[in-house]
């Protein structure tokens, strides 16, 4: 049996592959291997920004593999457990302090959409791509975060568009909306999310983790909270060497190189 996903490391950067093409979908063995692969690269300082995506050109994700549900339920004990635990992951990629970004191209449906709205960034195809939350055409609702989490991405007029109607919606309609960030042919996206990951991994550590702490428990904080997370890390990055490196690098007239201690 194949590996359920594939780990690549090209520098300060993680390339993580669905590896189940053409459909890759979200076995139970590929939320254990993501679950303890998560753990690992939040306690890796030499990984700085990590690119999600799927095996092949066909598909990011068609979500999770309704064939193991009830193999999951046994496994796990019940729905709650078993959804617990996708939940953990998904947070864990969200606060973890460091960059994701999620290609999206083919079927993103399901939990192919609600694991990328943890991540930072959405790159999404400008061909071929149907993006979408279709639960309610099983009868049911998503059950990874997908309400919560697209809700708080688009609004919650598109959300509602989306999930009650199970539309799926093209890559440049996901960028209309605020859903993605950028869209791309889908023969460059994945370089070019690897490119934006190599950009993001060159930024100075620490500041980017301050940043993500502020930015990214935004919308569950006061702004008091807010402001005095900010300048924690506005405390933490004072005289740190990435921050002595840009003052020079800046006086010097030159691009400076962070993360060198």
């Amino acid at each position: 049996m194949p590996d359920p996903l594939l780990l690549e490391r090209q520098g300060a950067v993680a390339i993580i592959a669905i590896n189940d093409a053409p459909y890759n979908r979200m076995s139970l063995e590929f939320i254990d291997q993501l679950d303890l692969l998560v753990g690992e690269i939040a306690t890796d300082n030499s990984i700085r920004a990590v690119v999600l995506t799927g095996q092949g050109q066909e598909n990011f994700s068609v979500g999770m593999n309704l064939k193991q549900f009830a193999t999951g339920l046994a496994r796990m004990g019940g729905p709650d457990a078993l959804f617990d635990q996708r939940l953990r992951v998904i947070n864990a990629i969200e606060t973890m302090g460091k960059p994701w970004i999620a290609t999206l191209f083919g079927y993103c449906l399901g939990g192919g959409l609600e694991v990328p709205l943890g991540c930072h960034f959405r790159l999404a195809a400008t061909e071929g791509a149907q993006i979408g939350l279709p639960e309610m055409d099983l009868g049911t609702v998503p059950a990874w975060g997908g309400s919560a989490r697209l809700s708080k991405c688009v609004g919650p007029n598109h959300a509602l568009d989306m999930i009650l109607r199970g539309k799926k919606i093209t890559g440049p309609e996901a960028l209309r909306i605020g859903l993605v960030h950028e869209v791309w042919p889908l023969e460059e996206l994945k370089d070019r999310a690897i490119a934006l990951a190599h950009e993001l991994a060159a930024q100075p550590a620490m500041a980017v983790r301050g940043v993500m702490e502020v930015v990214v428990k935004s919308q569950d904080r006061s702004l008091e909270e807010l402001l005095q997370a900010e300048r924690r890390a506005v405390r933490a990055t004072m005289a740190s060497p990435d921050s002595e490196e840009g003052m020079r690098a800046f006086m010097e007239k030159r691009k400076p190189v962070f993360n060198q201690q």
